[in-house]
């Protein structure tokens, strides 16, 4: 803690980890149960299952950008750092989380409603994801063979763009927002087209 691998503030480092790991865990968990907790509204004839994710996503994605603004300020304010923040990179890496959450949460939300088991599969996988999404670390401290399967984790990418964001020597090479954007765009657009197929059922069912 005395000594994190970048900078000299551990709560610092370890909030530019657990920010975008957060945005991505409640957007997809909260997208993942929109249609469970939605259901009495879609009663109404106009309210859709995608009224229901689109509220979702919205209140979740706004949430976090104001958390993520007051734990940074008061961060600053508490243990002040020489941290040199790129917006630039900052947005990329919480877009990034987002966009992977979103993707994630949809086809969840599919899985979730359709296959009971598959909720309780997906709690047991996604277990490791704190650990393995680079909250506590960098991706240049791991050894090579454990840096070269944890490289397909795409929160990984997410979090070293808003570590490069912050800290001006961080150069986090191995950051690919193709990858990241690729699983979430993917799975949003699958998600989308099981939920469509299913959306009579799954709204009024």
């Amino acid at each position: 803690f005395r000594s994190p691998s970048l900078g000299t503030s551990f709560p610092l480092f370890y909030a530019t980890g657990y920010l975008p790991f957060l945005l991505f865990q409640d957007v997809s968990t909260k997208l993942a149960q929109a249609l469970r907790f939605s259901r009495p509204l879609m009663a109404y004839p106009r309210v859709t299952w995608f009224d229901a994710l689109a509220a979702r996503l919205i209140l979740n994605i706004g949430t976090h950008l104001v958390v993520a603004c007051i734990v940074t300020a008061g961060i600053e304010v508490l243990w002040p750092t020489d941290a040199q923040y790129s917006p630039r990179h900052l947005a990329a890496g919480l877009i990034l989380a987002a966009i992977t959450g979103v993707g994630v949460g949809t086809l969840n939300c599919y899985l979730f409603t359709t296959i009971p088991a598959a909720e309780r599969v997906w709690l047991i996988v996604s277990r490791p994801l704190f650990i393995a999404s680079g909250v506590f670390y960098i991706f240049e401290d791991l050894p090579g063979s454990l840096g070269d399967l944890l490289w397909y984790n795409p929160l990984l990418h997410a979090v070293g763009a808003v570590r490069a964001g912050t800290y001006a020597e961080y150069d986090a090479s191995y950051v690919t927002p193709l990858y990241p954007l690729a699983i979430g765009l993917g799975t949003l657009v699958l998600g989308l087209i099981l939920l469509r197929g299913r959306g009579a059922d799954l709204t009024h069912g």
